[in-house]
Order: structure tokens, then C-alpha cells, then sequence
């Protein structure tokens, strides 16, 4: 599989809010540096495993809207929206955030990832 197919699988998966799935496309030594609406947020393995536990708990689903994927080497970017479905009204889909990221593929896994997101 190459990097721009592994970046796709993860985002069709359940990976942002399924820890089990995560796991499966993260490297051991993974690492985000995520710059959003309310600052700099640096993750490892452990912490981006915990995030999409988290998010399990307030929402049913989520959805990722692909703009535009471009891939060179073992780097590829993304730029995406973020939806989600609340357990409160599951019937409603909301826009979460846009995001743009760069992943970093090593291994067959996402090794860093460089992203930035703003609200709707």
C-alpha cells in the first residue's frame, strides 16, 4: 500500500473515534503538532489514542469530507471537513472543523503529522 492509500484508509475508517482502529495506523513513535482554534496542541501515540476515545463518548459518527489529497514520496496532504452526528441528536449532522494536515509515512504508518484546523 502506498502512502497516499494508507491516508485514505484512515480517514474511510472509524479511526478518528475508534482507539482500536487508530492503533492499527499509527507508528510507535507517531507525533502531531496540531495548531487550532485555541492553540498549539502537540500529541503522541498515547495522547491521539485517548483523543479518539474521547470523542467516542459525545458523538455517533463522524464523516470526513475530502477536498484534496496529494501525495510525494512518503509525504501526503490533506485538506478535509470534519462532520460529526452528536449522541444528543443523531438525526443532525454538524460541520466540526475544516482541517489541512501533512502526514509523514514511515513504516506503512503515520509517523508526524503538521496540521491546522479552524472552526466552521
Amino acid at each position: 500500500m502506498n502512502a497516499k492509500e494508507l491516508v485514505l484508509d484512515f480517514y474511510n475508517s472509524d479511526a478518528l473515534y475508534n482507539k482500536n482502529t487508530m492503533d492499527v495506523f499509527l507508528h510507535p513513535d507517531f507525533s502531531l503538532e496540531w495548531n487550532s482554534s485555541k492553540g498549539l496542541i502537540r500529541k503522541d501515540r498515547e495522547g491521539l489514542l485517548q483523543l479518539a476515545e474521547e470523542l467516542k463518548v459525545g458523538y455517533e459518527t463522524f464523516v470526513v469530507q475530502i477536498h484534496q489529497i496529494l501525495a510525494e514520496d512518503n509525504l501526503v496532504s490533506v485538506h478535509y471537513t470534519h462532520f460529526g452526528t452528536t449522541i444528543e441528536n443523531p438525526g443532525q449532522i454538524n460541520r466540526l472543523a475544516y482541517f489541512f494536515v501533512i502526514w509523514e509515512i514511515q513504516d506503512g504508518k503515520l509517523f508526524r503529522g503538521y496540521q491546522m484546523s479552524q472552526l466552521p
